[in-house]
């Protein structure tokens, strides 16, 4: 056999360390990833083309009850088993409109909803007032916002929150199942490049996880070993890169198995009782011909609308906590409101607002306004009904919630031109915007300024519902004496454990 020179050895080896690239695999993941690491981590959230057995319906394109059991569980996992208990630096999900599924166009709120239990096992601590005063919450916001160019067609462009702000949030972008103008690519390179340690969870369908996953190892040379084909929900995929550039592929298979039936929460939840306690009973009948009403041209009818707000967010004496998100609390509430509501209530859909269409900067950083979706998300799963974002219309600066435009605008969407005639809807809404569109409605029937409902709504108030009727003639009913019955106050700080 030919001897090698030592020089020669030299030259082999570091070839072959050329050739093997800067990663390696360390295969199945059996310990926490390590914090002085950038950890990218993808969580591979269900959708039609590719899920879990059971996870997803496929007329609604939601999770089933199976599928928010196996989202609550991965939380665990992914907090204790991934992260080692750390908190986490960073979460993005896909924006629910980018990816429209069946031929009722559904968007992919999945993604979303299964990493929003892992949110609420976190903490951030955030300025609440302008002396700098900080509290501590029970939660982590969800970038999910559009890239520049990147809303949908048919989506409207998010409204600049402040004078001289862009459309798109500059720092709370989620992804795209699209990947418009490699939007994706640019958010996750951007961490790699910043070289900031940390745990950052993206949660996605395996579509876009498996193209990032390809993106990042063909550009910086990683050389790992990717999985190659769908493996199932239950897989958590890591890309743990050292300080020195060195990356690992870490797959954890949590080998979770849920029930099927809806979860149920580790405790009770409190009632109350519909008192009319932040907001006094308000009702009228608007019946045209009566009184000087005139019913509008193009008005729906036969239609029923129940309007919430969104669950607990502002957990501090003095409501000033905010990072787009609710906190642990308001998870008790929006996976208890299925049966909150049940005798209540019994629509035939859910809407809410977009959660990529709204962004704005607290004191902090830009956050997405994810709440209101989020909230309703549970109940649409619980009755596996019909989940709408209401994208083609803008909420405006989050700013300015009685801005007359957005109100019209969005009293127009819901009650006139017959999209909703005969039916019955659940509307998960910001509640600075909700009194304002109700006015917009009751003006367009010649009511009078001076009967109109006070605009504000009360901070504390997490329960009230306004119901708006429209009866076969177009005549009008509106009134708060609905409420959801859960009590607020006694709503455990912490997220529900499962």
């Amino acid at each position: 056999m030919r001897r090698i020179s030592v020089a020669g050895s030299l030259v082999l080896m570091l070839t072959l360390t050329l050739l093997a690239g800067c990663g390696s695999d360390s295969g199945p993941g059996t310990t926490a990833l390590s914090a002085d690491n950038v950890n990218l981590i993808f969580v591979v959230s269900p959708d039609l083309a590719y899920n879990t057995p059971g996870d997803i319906q496929s007329d609604t394109a939601n999770l089933t009850s199976q599928g928010l059991n196996r989202s609550l569980q991965m939380a665990s996992y992914l907090k204790q088993q991934v992260l080692g208990s750390k908190s986490v630096n960073g979460i993005y999900a896909l924006s629910p409109m980018t990816h429209l599924q069946t031929v009722n166009n559904y968007p992919d709120m999945t993604a979303i909803g299964f990493i929003q239990q892992f949110a609420l096992l976190n903490q951030i601590t955030l300025r609440i007032d302008a002396n700098g005063t900080t509290y501590t919450g029970n939660n982590y916001p969800i970038n999910v916002s559009y890239a520049e160019w990147g809303v949908p067609t048919g989506v409207a462009t998010p409204t600049p929150p402040l004078p001289g702000a862009p459309s798109y949030c500059p720092g709370c972008t989620g992804l795209d199942f699209n990947n418009t103008n490699g939007d994706n690519d640019t958010l996750v390179t951007g961490i790699i490049d910043k070289k900031a340690s940390g745990y950052y969870v993206f949660s996605a369908p395996w579509e876009t996880i498996k193209a990032l996953l390809t993106k990042i190892n063909t550009r910086y040379g990683y050389n790992l070993n990717l999985p190659a084909t769908y493996m199932g929900t239950n897989y958590v995929y890591a890309v743990s890169i050292q300080s020195s550039g060195k990356a690992s592929l870490v797959t954890y298979n949590s080998k979770l198995n849920p029930p099927a039936t809806y979860p149920v929460l580790p405790a009770p939840v409190a009632s109350a009782a519909c008192t009319n306690k932040y907001q006094p009973y308000f009702s009228t009948v608007l019946t045209g011909g009566v009184n000087g009403i005139t019913v509008p041209s193009g008005i729906n009818t036969n239609s029923t609308i129940y309007i919430v707000r969104h669950a607990e967010a502002h957990p501090d004496p003095g409501f000033g906590f905010e990072d787009g998100n609710y906190v642990a609390a308001g998870q008790w509430r929006a996976l208890s409101l299925a049966n909150a509501l049940r005798g209540k209530i019994s629509p035939n859909a859910v809407y809410s607002i977009d959660p990529a269409g709204v962004w704005y900067p607290n004191r902090d950083f830009t956050v997405s306004y994810v709440r209101p979706s989020l909230t309703a998300l549970p109940y649409a799963i619980a009755n596996n009904l019909p989940y709408y974002l209401a994208a083609g219309i803008s909420l405006g600066s989050a700013f300015n919630p009685t801005d007359a435009t957005v109100a019209q605008d969005t009293s127009n969407f819901f009650f006139t031109g017959g999209t909703f005639s005969h039916q019955t809807l659940l509307v998960a809404w910001e509640s600075g915007h909700i009194k304002p569109f109700l006015n917009a409605l009751m003006s367009s029937y010649g009511v009078g300024s001076d009967k109109l409902l006070p605009t504000s709504w009360p901070s504390e108030d997490y329960d009230t519902i306004w119901t708006v009727i429209l009866d076969a003639q177009g005549n009008l009913t509106v009134h708060n004496a609905l409420c959801e019955g859960i009590d607020s106050p006694k709503l455990p700080a912490t997220a529900p454990l499962f």
